[in-house]
């Protein structure tokens, strides 16, 4: 028999041990607070800060000393960190949370007098056909095999989709030797216009840092293919090649033993709008966003909202964004204690929030009517874009509908891999932002959390 539901409290509760949810537990921590940080994975750190297995360490390095360093301090200030804790529901606008320990499935109750969302993003995939051959991974997959284990996710790789995060990838590919036959990026950012060159010059630091990755893929002969596409992947028990579309309607085919391709990243919201967070449509039209104020509180009393959760921005901005809400919290929370400048934080904020202006408009994202009927939009339960579009179009079935009647979105994932695919295909206007309704478990649960005499709210 599982054990009763342990209950526990803290002044504030941070969930997703990333960037802004580490930068925020440190000045909550610091600001007197006692804090309690959740987070699913074994470690902290999110993606950017990962850590290296040790021997992985000894043998070629720390992976990002500053995020080895940020977390020692997170540790040291005495935030209580409960990494390998899924937080798979709430109530009372985020004051209380339920938890689950990913390891024994032990249920777990949190009461806190006010809560960080910092849940982060996932990456954006969008099926064509073909995608779902062994070999055909997601840029993500790929860079936290070559920094993490030192391992190319193939000797001959093609990148493809759009958006910032291929050039760093193509670049730890490269540094653990694979061959990178193409980088296919979709858009025309690297010949912008003349408004995006002046937006770009605002941000000498992220300008440099894609002109060093460029500078590396130059060296290597790599060829960014802009305004071009993947159509297709080919192969039987492995990707062997795939077809890409160019800009002036020619197609070729590039031989490859895997495919990278992804479209950037999409907010985790399901926590906020668990809680009944109002939100709005995020700039792609795809998602919908937390309405937050500037230091990232949502119209929910004592649920804050910060990081890529609230829009995606990069770790920079998750960093700053994470200490104005926490600044904020303590505001709220300890009244008494000093006022804290935070003119320059707020600078620093509003100056990413235009990089990530910037972003959207170099790399928006193409549309969901190409997609060919026969696609497979749900892996999970191998649905296909035509049966979407099928149930969609008898007049009666709105999104939730057409889930229902594909299940689409049913599957282990619960439709963080298609759900905005489904959403699209479904959609009954185009560019009407819409999302599967948030519900508890917000993260599938293991049977012991369910059966062992334990009670699921």
């Amino acid at each position: 028999m599982a054990d009763v539901m342990a209950e526990s409290e803290a002044d504030v509760a941070v969930i997703g041990g990333g960037p802004a949810g580490l930068h925020a537990a440190l000045v909550l921590a610091r600001g007197g607070l006692s804090v309690v940080l959740l987070d699913e994975s074994d470690t902290l750190g999110g993606q950017y800060y990962k850590r290296r297995a040790e021997q992985l360490t000894a043998a070629f390095g720390d992976f990002r000393p500053r995020g080895t360093e940020l977390i020692r301090q997170v540790r040291d200030s005495g935030v209580d960190c409960r990494t390998g804790t899924l937080v798979w529901g709430a109530e009372d606008g985020g004051r209380t949370l339920f938890t689950s320990d990913v390891r024994t499935g032990a249920l777990g109750r949190v009461n806190t007098r006010a809560t960080l969302a910092a849940t982060g993003a996932y990456e954006r995939s969008l099926p064509f056909p073909g995608w779902t051959l062994p070999g055909v991974v997601t840029p993500g997959f790929a860079l936290h095999l070559a920094t993490m284990d030192r391992v190319p996710v193939g000797q001959r790789v093609v990148l493809a989709g759009t958006g910032p995060f291929l050039l760093p990838v193509a670049c730890a590919l490269l540094e653990v030797g694979a061959r990178i036959e193409a980088l296919v990026e979709l858009n025309h950012p690297y010949r912008p216009g003349v408004s995006s060159i002046g937006g770009a010059l605002r941000q000498p630091a992220r300008l440099a840092e894609a002109a060093r990755y460029l500078l590396t893929l130059a060296r290597h002969g790599v060829r960014v293919e802009q305004g071009s596409r993947v159509l297709a992947a080919h192969g039987d028990t492995q990707v062997t090649a795939v077809d890409i579309g160019q800009e002036d309607g020619s197609v070729k085919q590039l031989e490859t033993d895997a495919l990278c391709v992804g479209f950037g990243f999409r907010p985790s919201t399901e926590l906020p709008r668990l809680l009944g967070c109002a939100t709005e449509p995020d700039p792609s039209g795809t998602e919908q966003l937390p309405i937050v104020d500037a230091d990232g509180a949502t119209s929910v009393d004592g649920l804050y909202v910060a990081g890529d959760c609230a829009g995606i921005a990069g770790v920079h901005a998750a960093g700053v964004r994470g200490q104005l809400a926490a600044h904020a919290i303590l505001r709220r929370l300890s009244p008494e204690r000093p006022t804290v400048r935070l003119s320059g934080l707020r600078r620093r904020a509003r100056a990413l929030d235009r990089f990530a202006e910037l972003a959207d408009r170099l790399y928006p994202l193409p549309t969901t009517a190409d997609i060919p009927d026969e696609t497979q939009v749900c892996r999970c339960e191998g649905v296909s874009a035509g049966e979407i579009r099928q149930a969609a179009a008898t007049g009666w079935n709105d999104l939730h509908g057409t889930k229902a009647a594909t299940r689409a979105g049913m599957g282990p994932c619960q439709g963080r891999e298609c759900g905005h695919i489904v959403a699209a295909l479904a959609g009954r206007n185009e560019g009407a932002a819409e999302c599967f309704a948030a519900r508890m478990p917000i993260r599938p649960l293991p049977m012991a959390a369910t059966v062992e005499g334990q009670e699921v709210p």
